[in-house]
This record gives structure tokens, C-alpha cells and sequence, in this order.
């Protein structure tokens, strides 16, 4: 390869969506709106109070991560492609339109601006993770991918979840097929999982990162940004916030099947 072969080769940027460019949980927000349309039953709210708990006092690990993705994949068969799509804009106006952090809107917005080619990272469905590109303007999005057959979901999975590792060999395969140079390209995200994504660009910039990939930062001297809101909040608090999340859920479920039964 020449020299000059690289300046042939596009430049991109790859933006993690939960606490990147949305705050919080933009799947969180999807899944209670299918919940009030009866996608789901009370014993899945249950179940999803269940799974919080055991988050908040043992963390996330990957045989959990396969139970939820299982569950999701479950729920969904038989749903049509199209309804979920339509449930997912009316979720983007009335809730996480109002949720985008400004500062990764600009910075985003700047890419495009450069001629930079951006791309959504996430392991959303990757329906919604294309809903929420296109109305942000970028140029399209690597999610989960549930496999479908005659416009409804089969309950199965195509390929992996887009998670951790994943994020990585999504954003070289992309890279390979779309011509783009990743050691001039940038990529966004944080926390720990979005390491590998972050690592294999030569611009790497934790936005909002937790404590641990705060760490991980420092130590290698990448640059930083926080757009949240400057006020007292820690990881703590946002713990605390999770769990009374999650024991409210737990006790409305029990308090409806209670009802059900009297």
C-alpha cells in the first residue's frame, strides 16, 4: 500500500447510545411502552424486578446477559417487525428526544459537518438503533439483530448480541466493507463494555464514563468528556435510584396479581 493510499479512505465515528448520546436506558423506555400496549405479562415485569435486583447486588455478567437476551428474544416472536418500529417513534418523540444529551448532539453534529461518515453503536434492536440514527441525522446504526420471518420476530437471535466484544468486530466488519480507515476514525462510549469499540479506533473518547472506564482513561491519557448535568450524582445514587426502580416495578406486579386474586 502507498503512502497516500489511506487519504482515499473514509474517516467515521462510532457513538455508543445509552448514556452516550441518551440518558439512560433508551431499551428500558421501549420495553415499558410495550408493556402498556400488553407485549408483555405481569410475571415478565416481575421477572425484569428480579433480574435489577440481582444486578444491583451481584453486578452484570455474561450468563445473565444471555438470560435477559433469551427472555427479550422470547417475548418478541410473533410480534410484527413493523408495529415494534411504530411503537419505537412514538417512544423517540414523547420520551427520548427529550433525553439527548446537547453536548453529543453537537459533537455528532460536528462529524458530519467534517464529512465524517457516523455510525450507532448499540446493543438495541438494531430497528430502533436505525429509528434513533435517522433522526439524528447520522449515517445509520449496528444493533442487535432478532431475526424475522414474513415481517415477525421467530424469538431468535442473528449472530450476537451487540455487547462488549461484539461492538469491536461490528465496527471492523463495517470498517472493511465500507472502506473506512479506523486508525483516523473516533469511536464514543462509557463504560468498561464499550472498551473494545473504543480501542480499536485511533481517537478514542469516553463520554459520561463510569468510574471504571474513568480509570481506564486516565491511565492511558485518552481525553474525556462529561455532559451531564453538573450536580451531585455518583454511581451510588444512580444505584439507589435503580433499585427503588425496581422494587416499585416488583411491587405494582404483586399488588395487580394480588387484586386479580381477592
Amino acid at each position: 500500500m502507498s503512502p497516500d493510499a489511506n487519504d482515499h479512505l473514509a474517516v467515521a465515528a462510532f457513538f455508543d447510545v445509552d448514556n452516550t448520546i441518551i440518558r439512560g436506558a433508551s431499551s428500558f423506555h421501549l420495553a415499558r411502552a410495550l408493556w402498556q400496549r400488553d407485549f408483555f405479562r405481569k410475571r415478565d415485569i416481575v421477572a425484569f424486578a428480579i433480574h435489577q435486583a440481582r444486578y444491583l447486588i451481584f453486578g452484570e455478567n455474561k450468563q445473565q446477559i444471555d438470560e435477559v437476551r433469551s427472555r427479550a428474544l422470547s417475548l418478541m416472536r410473533g410480534h410484527s417487525v413493523a408495529e415494534v418500529v411504530a411503537v419505537g417513534e412514538e417512544v423517540y418523540d414523547e420520551v427520548l428526544a427529550l433525553r439527548i444529551y446537547s453536548g453529543t448532539q453537537q459533537l455528532l453534529d460536528d462529524h458530519l459537518a467534517r464529512g465524517h461518515q457516523v455510525w450507532l453503536v448499540s446493543a438495541t434492536p438494531v430497528e430502533i438503533g436505525d429509528l434513533i440514527a435517522r433522526h439524528l441525522g447520522a449515517t445509520g446504526a449496528l444493533g442487535t439483530i432478532a431475526e424475522h420471518e414474513g415481517g415477525r420476530y421467530t424469538g431468535r437471535l442473528v449472530g450476537d448480541m451487540m455487547h462488549g466484544q461484539a461492538k469491536a468486530l461490528g465496527v471492523e466488519r463495517l470498517a472493511a466493507a465500507r472502506g473506512i480507515d479506523l486508525t483516523a476514525s473516533y469511536a464514543y462510549g462509557d463504560s468498561l463494555n464499550d472498551l473494545p469499540m473504543l480501542s480499536c479506533v485511533g481517537n478514542p473518547c469516553p463520554i459520561n464514563p463510569d468510574r471504571r472506564l474513568r480509570r481506564y482513561a486516565s491511565t492511558v491519557g485518552w481525553p474525556v468528556r462529561n455532559f451531564r448535568a453538573r450536580r451531585v450524582f455518583n454511581r451510588r445514587n444512580a444505584r439507589t435510584a435503580s433499585a427503588a426502580g425496581a422494587l416499585w416495578a416488583l411491587g405494582l406486579a404483586v399488588r395487580s396479581v394480588a387484586r386479580r386474586h381477592r
